[in-house]
């Protein structure tokens, strides 16, 4: 899976000479809470909500409304958007997205090909796409065994207990841990005890088998 694969396309921007208050009402238009700023394509910066917050006036301060709405009518993106803003490229793993946000402590990454704004990616992307990956849009039963004595061959032995009783795989994940390894599969049949009980038939532990996306 690539970044590419769960990016957004349709990418909102703002130019650097867009006053604060337009960008304020795309945001709330569109519903997200960032903006690439962005000059005759390139990126040149980045403005969120919570960048905005932090340029607004103290609640402490002596200012009118009318002198801080003056302000803020004078402050255009350039003035306080992000300069120095972490990218990605649309066929970079997805995993190397994940984990970038995660070293820079960021929900967003604007995806660059060629020096333009192609797509952007958040952490609702994320979540959206490990939903996906693990099949449970797709609805059936979600099966989770313990392996305690993990081999080569094991998931090749798992899936055919599984396909010699008519059980069609949709998609599957390992975790594996020091002492034992995790495996989950989500099987296109809504009869969670018929999956648990071929599969413990077939001499696996079964940690729990249930119906998901009900």
């Amino acid at each position: 899976m690539s970044v590419k694969d769960f990016m957004s396309k349709n990418v909102i921007t703002v130019e650097p000479q867009t006053p604060i208050f337009d960008a304020i009402d795309l945001m709330k238009t569109h519903q997200i809470h960032r903006l690439p700023v962005v000059t005759a394509g390139k990126l040149v910066g980045l403005i969120t909500e919570g960048v905005i917050q932090g340029a607004l006036p103290s609640k402490a301060t002596s200012l009118s409304v009318y002198e801080v709405n003056y302000l803020l009518n004078k402050t255009n993106v350039k003035d306080i958007m992000i300069k120095e803003v972490e990218t990605i490229t649309p066929d970079a793993l997805l995993e190397d997205g994940i984990a970038k946000m995660r070293a820079n402590n960021i929900g967003v990454l604007p995806v660059i090909d060629a020096d333009q704004v192609v797509g952007i990616i958040t952490n609702n992307d994320i979540f959206d796409a490990f939903l996906k990956i693990t099949g449970y849009y797709a609805g059936g039963t979600r099966v989770t065994l313990s392996i305690e004595k993990d081999h080569h061959g094991i998931l090749a032995d798992i899936t055919k207990v599984l396909a010699e009783n008519e059980l069609s795989i949709l998609t599957i994940v390992v975790n594996r841990e020091s002492d034992q390894t995790i495996v989950e599969i989500q099987v296109e049949s809504k009869l969670p005890e018929k999956v648990a009980e071929t599969l413990v038939h077939a001499g696996y532990k079964v940690v729990s088998s249930v119906l998901t996306n009900q």
